[in-house]
């Protein structure tokens, strides 16, 4: 279900005239007591939780990536979405929320099983070693997530086979033939209008391939009215709001039910009631952020996932696969008797040489290259502070150095460096004044506790971009001023000017302190080293709030830590050519590019 992945579909008016409609001689499942969720007036109703605790627990803000397709190892376009959804989720830790992040991988389907054919594996050995490669990607990628499903996990095909009989008891579900043309990079069957020349898919440029099946179809079209009053009644359902309008598009045009069964397709699960067919991966993979509620080793019920958490606060997915979270699962969740989620943010494309990037078209930016060259701190700050959160974005290493050198090696390490280095010589780095004291009738705390609002607003908002500049702000208030105060001349003048001089210095590290919090869902590792520097341990930066960005956090007497740089300066290739040549030239040995803690 990753970002670059199409939505699945056919269309109703390919579907035989004589479709078969399933009779179900059981009342559905939904026919428990409902009751209103309160997150937004007028939404889709719940089961009642069979938890008796669960009415006065604070109800979890839960939020997910898409489950990524394994068919090939995990690239930067969904690097870029769970670094997106982990710096989302730390901010609202530090609003002291109870957070549920959750991301994962889709594992079924005709191209999963052409994929482990091609590596010489059988499916479920070929999704072990890429599911394993994502987890492995995000710990390099300081993702902290709470919750990572697979959809081979038994509680999932349990929770999805429980959904599946929902809807059929619905009466949404009914067999028919479908004959079309079918993309096997999107798995999805595509109307010929929207097809390039050759019949090609748009996304992959590949032609498309003539299928005929007799399958089971979910009745979209059934709930055309009820989405339309979903996004009237909210709509900040679909963000940015330039997507809301797509999907408001798509829904006017006319919806079409979709297949949800394949009978050419081994690797799935089977559908209840026909095990000839598996259910479709989109119709499967959906209910991941359901299933991934429940804890592992315990027994899997749809309910108890429900009342686990859901619904969700946010799905932040990309935006080629905008129409199945906004249109299809909300339809799907309707027929289910579920809460719809709170919201879906469809962010925009990563490119590379103007391209969207992709497994399929092959023009992929390896992230786990950059880690390894820029660090992690480095990676998520570019493309969060560079790509307007919900746009396109693009990616080029001449910007990326110049970015993350002028930000974060200059604005804020080389801050924090040259004031404990005065701090050392000066003061024996110990703090002779609170931050509130020294602060007194000066007009820069009030600037910075204007930008921290201003921060906060924007992280709320999903306005990333804006954040890391709110925050980079409180930084140039930081080296404007002590540049203005010139707190080294001050000591050398002595008597009162001394005094000025050392309250300069906690003003500048009481900065300094508030910009670690503030940045600390977007940099986690540079923010601790920062904030461990002014004296601080790690359990102390761990139960840190966003209250705690207040003026007034470092107090007299604090002994500050050794100065020494928390950002290494990034040298490119020709930085490190020429040094190279220079040190050649004298005899030395040519330096290679480094990526330890070098001074600003």
């Amino acid at each position: 279900m990753a970002a670059g992945r199409a939505f699945l579909g056919a269309p109703c008016s390919s579907l035989a005239t004589g479709a078969r409609r399933l009779a179900f001689a059981s009342p559905p499942p939904r026919a428990l007591v409902p009751a209103l969720r309160r997150r937004f007036p007028g939404r889709c109703i719940a089961s009642v939780s069979s938890s008796p605790d669960a009415a006065s627990a604070p109800e979890p803000y839960v939020l997910t990536t898409p489950l990524y397709y394994v068919n090939a190892p995990p690239h930067m376009g969904s690097a870029y979405t769970t670094i997106a959804a982990d710096a989302i989720a730390r901010f609202q830790r530090l609003l002291e929320k109870k957070v549920i992040f959750i991301t994962g991988t889709d594992e079924h389907g005709e191209k999963i099983a052409t994929s482990a054919e091609a590596s010489g594996r059988n499916p479920k050995e070929h999704c072990d070693a890429i599911s394993s490669s994502y987890k492995m990607l995000w710990a390099d990628l300081d993702i902290e997530y709470d919750k990572f499903i697979r959809t081979t996990d038994h509680k999932h095909e349990a929770v999805v086979n429980e959904f599946y009989s929902r809807v059929l008891n619905s009466g949404d579900i009914y067999r028919a033939d479908y004959e079309g043309l079918y993309c096997v990079s999107c798995e999805e069957y595509k109307d010929e209008k929207e097809l390039a020349e050759n019949n090609s898919c748009p996304v992959h440029l590949k032609p498309c391939v003539a299928r005929k099946e007799d399958n089971y179809f979910f009745a979209l079209s059934k709930y055309q009215h009820k989405l339309e009053e979903l996004l009237a009644r909210n709509p900040d359902f679909v963000r940015p709001s330039h997507r809301l309008n797509e999907v408001q598009g798509w829904i006017k045009s006319g919806l079409r039910d979709f297949s949800i069964s394949r009978a050419s397709v081994e690797w799935g699960i089977p559908v209840p009631n026909d095990t000839k067919q598996t259910i479709y991966v989109w119709f499967d993979a959906l209910l991941g952020y359901i299933s991934a509620l429940l804890d592992d080793g315990e027994q899997a019920n749809l309910q108890q996932a429900i009342d686990r958490g859901w619904p969700a606060a946010l799905h932040l997915i990309g935006k080629d696969i905008l129409r199945f979270h906004a249109v299809y699962w909300p339809a799907m969740l309707m027929s289910a008797g579920i809460s719809v989620p709170d919201a879906v943010f469809g962010h925009g494309f990563l490119t590379k040489d103007g391209m969207k990037m992709g497994k399929s078209l092959g023009n992929t930016l390896e992230p786990k290259d950059l880690v390894e060259r820029f660090g992690a701190d480095a990676v998520r700050y570019f493309f969060l502070r560079e790509v307007e959160f919900g746009n396109d974005g693009d990616y080029s290493e001449e910007r990326f150095i110049n970015i993350v050198n002028a930000h974060l090696a200059n604005t804020i390490g080389n801050l924090l460096n040259r004031t404990l280095g005065l701090l050392k010589k000066n003061c024996k780095s110990t703090l002779a004044f609170d931050s509130i004291a020294a602060a007194d009738g000066v007009p820069v705390r009030e600037n910075v506790e204007n930008l921290v609002d201003k921060a906060k607003h924007h992280y709320e908002n999903l306005l990333l971009s804006s954040a890391c500049e709110s925050v980079l702000e409180i930084g140039n208030l930081g080296n404007l001023y002590i540049d203005e105060q010139a707190p080294w001349s001050c000591f050398k003048k002595g008597g009162e000017s001394t005094e000025k001089a050392a309250k300069d210095l906690v003003i500048i590290l009481e900065t300094m302190r508030i910009i670690a919090i503030a940045l600390s869902p977007i940099t986690p590792s540079l923010s601790l080293r920062i904030y461990t520097q002014l004296g601080f341990t790690e359990d102390q930066f761990r139960v840190l709030r966003w209250d705690d960005t207040k003026w007034g956090g470092l107090k007299a007497g604090q002994v500050m830590m050794e100065p020494k740089p928390v950002f290494a300066r990034i040298e490119s290739e020709m930085e490190a050519e020429a040094q190279g040549s220079s040190k050649a030239a004298k005899g030395g040995k040519k330096k290679a590019q480094s990526k330890g803690l070098v001074e600003a």
